[in-house]
């Protein structure tokens, strides 16, 4: 079912409202800067978590390159102390990713 738009008195017609996931940001640090507290959080639980279910289930906007970009970004987390690998998952289709944590720092509010 599609939403009908009343055109502006100009004529022209507004682009549709688009949600988070549909939203994709053009720059990569302005899109870290939006993602990564939600990581944070999720990292301080030290429960095991897969990068696209959190992005899924906490409605994330697509980075620029989304093919390349969560992985620089997951690398960035742990390079900074926040995750740890914790074994690994799966995609919808199946296909095998690695499954992360927060580290002890980050369960301790020490690492962000």
């Amino acid at each position: 079912m599609t939403a009908t738009v009343q055109p502006a008195l100009d004529g022209s017609v507004p682009e549709p409202a688009k949600t988070r996931t549909q939203q994709r940001i053009e720059d990569y640090e302005t899109w870290v800067e939006i993602v990564r507290p939600t990581f944070v959080e999720i990292a301080r639980t030290g429960q095991p978590f897969l990068f696209w279910k959190v992005a899924r289930d906490h409605e994330l906007p697509d980075p620029p390159d989304r093919d390349h970009d969560w992985g620089r970004f997951a690398a960035s987390l742990h390079k900074d102390g926040v995750t740890r690998v914790d074994g690994f998952g799966h995609t919808r289709d199946k296909s095998a990713v690695r499954r992360w944590r927060g580290t002890v720092a980050a369960m301790q509010g020490r690492a962000a």
